[in-house]
């Protein structure tokens, strides 16, 4: 039972730290969106809009996954104390 929730843990860790990569990376695109740059192309804007969106999303979905393990933490956590 400690080993699974030692493994649980470290999944829950690194998905919060890739969540936070993803969105920091995400935010910097969006940030390359609205700073006004003469040599921005149509393409080059677009481009930008949706690397931003799917950085951020994918970030959504990590958090998400934190969450998860987080609270599958809890139920083992609690299902302990019952046994013991």
């Amino acid at each position: 039972m400690k080993q699974q929730t030692k493994v649980l843990y470290e999944k829950m860790v690194d998905f919060k730290r890739f969540g936070t990569v993803l969105l920091a990376v995400g935010i910097f695109f969006y940030l390359g969106v609205i700073i006004p740059v003469v040599t921005k192309t149509e393409f080059t804007l677009n481009l930008m809009v949706l690397a931003s969106t799917s950085f951020i999303a994918v970030s959504i979905l990590f958090f998400i996954q934190s969450k998860q393990c987080h609270l599958k933490l809890l139920e083992i956590d609690e299902n302990e104390e019952l046994y013991n």
